[in-house]
C-alpha cells in the first residue's frame, strides 16, 4: 500500500513520513525515532508538540502497539504469500488462543507455555509484544474461568517486566482490564492485578495515568480493606508506587485510604506504614490522620516493632504530623518517642538516622 494511503496517525509529526520505529516521548506523544533523536541531538529539551520541558536525558520508549498496527496495515494490502511450512512457535501458541476450535484445556496449555517462556526469556517477551499478542492476552483476562484469568494476568505481569513494554501495555488498554481484575471473584487474580499495577507504575508517565483511571485507586483501597494478607500486601505496594506521584496522594485520601491503612498498620504490615508516610506529605492526609483516634499509638508501635522500612516511614509520618499539629506533637512526646529517636540516631541505617534526627528537632524543643 502506498504511504499516502495509510492513516495520518501513522505519520511522524516532525517528518510527516510513515513511522518505521515509533517511540513515545515522556510527554506521551509518539514520533519516529530518527526524527525525535535529531530534534534532541540539536539541543532541544521541549516536546515538539506541547512545547513542555523534557528531562535532561529524555527516554524514548518503543511504541510496539503502533508499530504493529502500521506493519499489519501495510502487509494487509500485499499479495498473499504461501504459508511457511513451520509456524513460529510463539505465534502457534498465540493462534490457539484466538482459534474458535480451541477448547479451554488447549488454551490453558498455550497460556502456561507462554507464561514460562516469557518469565525466563527477555527475547520471548520482546517477540510477543511486537507480534500483537498483548491484545489477545488482555481478552483472556475477561474469562469467567479463574485459571484462564490467572494465567493471562501472569503473562501480562511477565511482559511488564521490561520497561519498554510498560508504556506499550498501557497504550493497548491494559489498565482497564487490570482494574476490572482487581474486582474479580478470585483472590489470586486480584493480587496479581495489584502486582501488575506496581510494575507498570515504575514508569513515571504511567503513575498519572493509573492514578487518574476510574476506580483504580478505589479498587486498591477496597482490596486493602477486604482482602487476605497477600492481597493487602500487594495492594499496599501498588498504592505506594502510585502515590509516589504527588498528585495521586490527595486522590487516595479522598477515597478513604488513611483509616484503612492505619488499621492495617496496627496489625503489623510495614507496607501500610510506608504508604502513610507518603500520604502524610499532603495536607489532606495529615488532617485525616490527626482526626483518627489512636493514630500516634499505631505509628509509635510501628516505630518500635517494625522492620527497617516500617521504622523509616513511621518516623517520617510522625515528623509530618508533629510539624502540622501542636496537639500531635505533644502526644508524640508523651509516648516517649524522643528516647526512641535518641537510640535510632546511633544506628547504622542512614535514612532512619536522618528521619530520627529530624523528629528530634521537632519534639525535642517546645511544640
Amino acid at each position: 500500500m502506498a504511504a499516502h494511503q495509510l492513516p495520518d496517525d501513522f505519520r511522524c509529526p516532525i517528518s510527516l513520513e510513515i513511522m518505521t520505529d515509533p517511540v513515545i516521548l515522556s510527554s506521551g506523544h509518539t514520533f519516529d525515532r530518527s526524527s525525535i533523536q535529531r530534534w534532541l541531538d540539536a539541543g532541544h529539551r521541549t516536546c515538539p508538540i506541547t512545547k513542555l520541558p523534557l528531562p535532561q536525558h529524555p527516554s524514548l520508549i518503543p511504541n510496539h502497539a503502533l508499530r504493529s498496527l502500521i506493519s499489519n496495515f501495510a502487509l494487509s494490502s500485499l499479495p498473499a504469500k504461501p504459508q511457511q511450512s513451520q509456524q513460529d512457535h510463539h505465534q502457534a501458541l498465540v493462534s490457539t488462543l484466538t482459534s474458535p476450535s480451541s477448547d479451554v484445556s488447549v488454551k490453558l496449555d498455550s497460556l502456561s507455555r507462554l507464561v514460562r517462556l516469557s518469565k525466563r526469556d527477555p527475547a520471548s517477551r520482546r517477540r510477543l509484544s511486537e507480534s500483537g499478542t498483548v491484545s489477545v492476552v488482555l481478552r483472556c483476562i475477561d474469562s469467567d474461568d479463574p485459571i484462564m484469568q490467572e494465567k493471562a494476568l501472569s503473562l501480562v505481569l511477565n511482559l511488564s517486566l521490561d520497561d519498554d513494554n510498560k508504556v506499550g501495555l498501557v497504550a493497548e488498554g491494559a489498565i482497564g482490564k487490570i482494574v476490572a481484575a482487581l474486582r474479580s471473584n478470585f483472590a489470586s487474580c486480584r493480587a496479581l492485578a495489584a502486582t501488575i499495577i506496581t510494575s507498570l507504575a515504575v514508569v513515571e508517565v504511567n503513575k498519572a495515568t493509573l492514578g487518574g483511571y476510574p476506580f483504580a485507586i478505589e479498587s486498591l483501597i477496597s482490596l486493602l480493606r477486604d482482602g487476605n494478607d497477600w492481597e493487602r500486601k500487594e495492594a499496599a505496594t501498588a498504592l505506594f508506587a502510585i502515590c509516589s506521584f504527588s498528585d495521586n496522594r490527595k486522590r487516595a485520601v479522598i477515597c478513604g485510604a488513611v483509616p484503612i491503612l492505619l488499621r492495617i498498620a496496627g496489625s503489623g504490615l510495614d507496607r501500610a506504614v510506608e504508604v502513610l508516610g507518603l500520604l502524610s506529605k499532603c495536607a489532606e492526609g495529615r488532617e485525616v490522620m490527626e482526626r483518627f483516634n489512636g493514630a500516634v499509638r499505631i505509628l509509635v508501635r510501628a516505630l518500635r516493632t517494625g522492620g527497617s522500612k516500617g521504622v523509616q516511614y513511621a518516623l517520617l509520618t510522625l515528623y509530618s504530623l508533629c510539624c502540622y499539629s501542636e496537639r500531635m506533637c505533644l502526644e508524640v512526646r508523651k509516648e516517649g518517642v524522643l528516647e526512641d529517636c535518641m537510640r535510632l540516631v546511633e544506628g547504622e541505617n542512614e535514612k532512619i538516622r536522618r528521619n530520627a534526627s529530624s523528629l528530634i528537632q521537632v519534639i525535642g524543643g517546645d511544640c
